[in-house]
């Protein structure tokens, strides 16, 4: 299953202004008129809107016609979007969070590790 606004033209008044006030990832496919399959957005929709963040931030979108800015960031994501839709978030690493805790990656020497058990302890017991 796909959803697709490609058949409606992108309504390019005050483009960069909308794409801020929007909420949700359905809202920025449906406004850029991005095909989407449900299913990859149902497990990977932060990681795409983040990664479509992070691709945005790189553009420089002053003095640049309505035109141009919707179909970059159209483009930005499709792209955002086709990293997750051909594998997991786990691969791309997106959030700190996962980044910090990437198996491929050795532990930092300076954490100090403390172990749960030794937090369940009492003062004085020992």
């Amino acid at each position: 299953m796909s959803c697709s606004s490609e058949d409606r033209p992108i309504d390019l008044v005050d483009i960069l202004a909308r794409l801020r006030g929007l909420s949700d990832a359905e809202e920025f496919f449906a406004v850029l008129g991005v095909p989407y399959d449900p299913k990859v957005l149902a497990v990977s929709r932060l990681h795409v809107m983040k990664r479509v963040g992070q691709y945005l931030a790189e553009e420089d979108f002053s003095e640049l016609p309505g035109q141009v800015i919707a179909a970059r960031a159209r483009a930005t994501l499709q792209r955002a979007y086709e990293d997750f839709a051909a594998s997991s978030p786990l691969k791309h690493r997106v959030f700190k969070v996962l980044k910090d805790h990437d198996p491929d990656k050795p532990a930092t020497p300076d954490r100090t590790f403390i172990p749960f058990e030794s937090m369940l302890k009492r003062f004085g017991e020992e």
